[in-house]
């Protein structure tokens, strides 16, 4: 069955979502993650950053994969949120203690500025302007995107390049 893509007439929102992994084949778990997120129905990937090597970040483990997506979709955010929880299952994503290492982490990072705070579902995500492993490629990502008011702004690249300094980011 084909993914309904976004149509006319529809409310459309631009979110912005985080991919990681670092166990297994990270570059096609991303790879494979990317086309999920294509696939989902009334949704559309707009664009994709650069893949980036970081150092895992509160914890220990083999260095992370991650990049950030850009996506066009009529989904609500929690329906964006279960559906990127469900292709992290369908892709190996095992959650045995906080910060473990994983085959895909997906993160739904900002949704046109929508604010949420619920057990389930924080945005904008909050620890999106503490992570190297988001606020380069995020700031990437928007250099070749149409600006969109409701976007979100990157650190300035002062504060980003501290960020990488202290948290070890390379382009992959």
């Amino acid at each position: 069955m084909a993914a309904i893509r976004v149509t006319e007439g529809l409310p459309c929102f631009r979110a912005f979502v985080g991919l990681g992994a670092n166990l297994g084949p990270a570059r096609e778990n991303l790879q494979a993650a990317l086309a999920e997120l294509q696939s989902l129905p009334w949704t559309s990937l707009e664009s994709v950053s650069s893949f980036y090597v970081t150092k895992a970040v509160g914890t220990d483990g083999p260095d992370y994969l991650n990049a950030v997506a850009a996506l066009s979709t009529s989904l609500a955010p929690h329906e964006l949120l279960s559906a990127l929880l469900v292709t992290e299952l369908k892709l190996g994503r095992e959650r045995p203690r906080p910060l473990a290492p994983r085959t895909l982490d997906l993160d739904l990072l900002w949704m046109e500025g929508a604010k949420r705070d619920s057990k389930m579902l924080t945005l904008p995500h909050p620890r999106m302007t503490e992570r190297a492993f988001v606020q380069e490629p995020l700031a990437e990502l928007l250099g070749k995107l149409r600006p969109k008011s409701t976007d979100p702004q990157p650190l300035s690249p002062s504060a980003r390049a501290q960020l990488a300094a202290q948290q070890g980011i390379s382009l992959e």
